[in-house]
């Protein structure tokens, strides 16, 4: 990056700025014209009904799909051409509707390759020791997420809301500047909806994020600002209280209710 873009990049008081973003698949349109900007650190959800276009925005986003047309800029820089390997670089995190997570290995063995994965000599075959800075890292990712009691257990042995709260952690390794949440909170019981609320609220202020969720309770609760996606297109924005009562949108998304 040009010494200048770098500038522009810190200076930036928006972290993540979509402009006309549009992503064909053949003859399907699944977003069309997408324009947004999110400011650094603001907390956002993104709603829709199923086939609204939201987990392809994300993908186009991290780069899994390049936009068919449009623009995105992250922290001031045009990202959107890059690789999602160097938007990670660049502090761009998500997490996916499907796990993830290696499922053989122990919740800290999780943590700590997701802390090599985005950071130098990440393909070094050395195995490190156990006060390697990445092991430590791993630790006080366990730590955040509440899971340092069972750090030593397989993955395949946590309980599906443990497991949503292991790939929050994995999401923040490496300093992230921004995460993007793809339905965190699915099949999870009230209690471990209760404590992924609590969890997503207590991220570093700096860290801003976008949430996709199903259940407006969860995302009511955590965003500061809602966009709605109806076929592909933004919808509306507005706040949350806004939004909860919009009856346009309890009528084409809610039915009239949510819960």
């Amino acid at each position: 990056m040009e010494r200048a873009e770098r500038i522009k990049s810190v200076a930036s008081a928006t972290a993540l700025e979509l402009s006309g973003v549009s992503r064909a698949f053949g003859a399907l349109l699944a977003v069309d014209g997408v324009t947004l900007s999110v400011a650094a650190g603001e907390r956002r959800a993104v709603l829709g009904s199923n086939g609204a276009g939201k987990t392809t925005l994300f993908n186009t986003i991290t780069g899994d799909f390049l936009p068919s047309q449009g623009s995105i800029r992250f922290f001031g820089e045009d990202i959107t051409e890059l690789p999602p390997h160097e938007r990670i670089r660049r502090g761009l995190r998500r997490t996916y509707q499907n796990s993830q997570l290696f499922r053989g290995l122990s919740v800290l063995d999780n943590l700590y390759l997701a802390v090599r994965g985005v950071g130098r000599r990440r393909m070094s075959l050395l195995r490190p020791a156990e006060d390697h800075p990445a092991r430590s890292s791993a630790r006080q990712l366990a730590h955040a997420i509440h899971l340092e009691e069972v750090g030593d257990r397989l993955v395949s042995e946590l309980s599906h809301g443990q497991q949503r709260q292991l790939e929050l952690g994995m999401a923040l390794a490496g300093a992230p500047r921004f995460i993007l949440f793809d339905e965190p909170a699915a099949g999870l019981s009230p209690a471990e909806r209760r404590e992924l609320v609590d969890l997503l609220k207590a991220l570093p202020r700096h860290i801003g994020f976008i949430i996709i969720e199903h259940d407006l309770t969860v995302a009511l609760q955590i965003a500061e600002t809602v966009t709605v996606m109806h076929r592909g297109r933004v919808f509306k924005h507005g706040l949350p209280a806004e939004i909860e009562t919009d009856p346009e949108v309890q009528r084409i998304y809610l039915g009239g209710r949510h819960g």
